[in-house]
């Protein structure tokens, strides 16, 4: 007997009814995590019930492990041996309960990385709504190793044990499944970032899109990890702004509870995230903490689901918020891309381990059809993705994955200027003398706060790595920025980018004192 007609035959054997099932994620075509983690494979049965898990590749078995359906909601969970890169593999489940057989298969599963992705609208743009669409689409069926799965917008008060509704099952790359219109799925920058993966390492990626335009980080974010930030309750849904594309959700912890606590028992490689413009009107000046507070607890929470398979420091790499608006007062989108990293400006770092940024500033799309807080260009950012991915999750020393960022300043009074040692060569690409500013304060007989301004000041690249900022006019000058904007530059026009000219130098602020500069918090 054939597999398939194995397969059929155990199908046969369970009827309409049968309450013996996988978790709503588990489904044919999909991919399971790779050694040396080992991949969770979990459903719901009846109580008391032992459940058998084989695997096998052809007509061989790979491993087989077993467990007891216990506690009121009848859950089963396996954990296989470590199963190195590959596949087609199919898999079936065994329940004896009460001396009556049931069984459940799965066909064509991978094993390689499986990465997450979560955030807001510019996550949930498809490839249909990108720059050369047409073109990306067509290269979908090049890449069968590269799975998708998408899961539905829901919400809910209380934390679900499995997500209410799937909107893409586990299914191979298509025109159809990565372009099914506008902001639903799949996720352009989810996929391009995985192809890139694919393309470099050689094997399966599975990727899992769980993301809703419009969100706040608050929604994303368990009660717990919120009461590290001093906030509890049920708010935010009153906060929400109107004038995005369009709003979802804000309630806190809405989307943790019915889109991520769902996922928490599968096996992960990584995380990546797109997300912020909705905070940009909403507890602002709190995303230095939610932020990685959500991180956190994410790490914290898919470690223990797996029963510590993920891994609990698992790499998470996120989009540096983009443009929105050329003049906008309030302007919050400096603030927020400040806070994205903790108010460091840089990942790694102390607050934020294991994380990689892709600073997208200079990928601006006044003319999007989508609206200028939707900018096409997803490919830039899926590749700075990717490069992150490498050195911070593959450790790739040979991956340069971050703009310069300065390392050192120094005020000369005498001479009225200030130079800043960058980390890295750099290049100048446009000399925009707008977009380095200084906390100036113009007269000696002046003594408070409110006498101080910022001011735009006039800028060279003195050598390789030393920008000079010259501050004439300034009787005290107390603090430095660069690019403090929303939209600081136009396409791929900053003014300083990595010495190949393609990775843009991200926003700084400093406050400093005399000729004193301590940059780091």
């Amino acid at each position: 007997m054939s597999v398939t007609e194995v397969l059929l035959y155990l199908a046969l054997l369970c009827s309409a009814e049968c309450t013996f099932r996988f978790a709503s994620y588990y489904a044919d075509h999909m991919v399971l995590q790779m050694a040396p983690s080992q991949a969770v494979v979990w459903g719901f049965g009846e109580v008391g019930a032992r459940v058998t898990v084989s695997l096998y590749k052809e007509k061989d078995a790979v491993t087989k492990k077993s467990d007891f359906i216990t506690g009121p909601e009848g859950v089963w969970k396996v954990i296989l041996d470590p199963v190195d890169h590959g596949g087609p593999y199919w898999l079936l489940a065994l329940q004896n309960h009460e001396e009556q057989i049931t069984n459940i298969t799965l066909q064509d599963i991978l094993f390689g990385d499986v990465w997450l992705c979560g955030g807001q609208s510019n996550m949930e743009m498809t490839v249909s709504q990108i720059f050369n669409a047409s073109d990306e689409l067509h290269k979908a069926v090049h890449y069968p190793h590269v799975r998708l799965f998408t899961a539905a917008l829901e919400t809910s008060p209380t934390e679900l044990q499995d997500l209410a509704k799937v909107d893409l099952q586990w299914s191979l790359p298509t025109p159809q499944t990565l372009g099914n219109g506008d902001f639903t799925y799949f996720s352009a920058v989810c996929w391009l970032f995985g192809r890139h993966l694919h393309r470099r390492l050689k094997y399966p990626i599975g990727l899992v899109e769980s993301v809703w335009g419009g969100t706040p980080v608050e929604a994303w974010s368990s009660k717990k990890a919120l009461a590290e930030c001093g906030l509890s309750g049920n708010g935010g849904q009153d906060m929400c702004m109107d004038w995005f594309y369009y709003s979802g959700p804000c309630t806190y912890s809405v989307l943790w509870n019915a889109m991520i606590h769902p996922l928490l028992n599968m096996t992960i490689k990584g995380a990546i995230w797109y997300q912020g413009e909705q905070n940009t009107g909403m507890n602002t000046n709190l995303y230095n903490c939610t932020f990685p507070a959500m991180i956190e607890n994410w790490r914290q929470s898919f470690h223990e689901g797996s029963s510590g398979q993920t891994d609990r420091h698992f790499p998470f790499g996120f989009v540096q918020l983009s443009t929105c608006q050329k003049s906008r007062d309030p302007d919050n989108y400096p603030v927020i891309r400040w806070h994205q990293s903790a108010d460091y400006g840089f990942v790694p770092n102390q607050k934020m381990l294991n994380t990689f940024m892709a600073v997208a500033m200079d990928l601006g799309d006044e003319k999007s059809p989508y609206g200028s807080v939707h900018p096409r260009d997803k490919q830039t950012v899926a590749y700075r993705l990717y490069l992150g991915a490498r050195a911070v999750a593959y450790g790739d020393k040979s991956a340069s994955y971050k703009g310069p960022f300065p390392e050192r300043m120094d005020v000369d009074y005498t001479a009225s200027c200030i130079n800043i040692t960058y980390d890295q060569d750099i290049s100048v690409l446009h000399q925009s003398q707008s977009l380095f500013e200084v906390f100036c304060r113009s007269s000696v007989t002046q003594d408070d706060m409110a006498s101080f301004q910022w001011v735009a000041v006039a800028w060279s690249d003195a050598s390789s790595r030393v920008v000079m900022v010259t501050f004439k006019g300034c009787a005290q000058v107390s603090g430095i920025r660069y690019a403090w904007a929303d939209w600081p530059c136009e396409y791929r026009a900053c003014p300083i980018y990595s010495s190949d000219g393609k990775l843009p130098a991200p926003l700084f602020i400093k406050y400093f004192n005399g000729d004193k500069i301590d940059f780091y918090p």
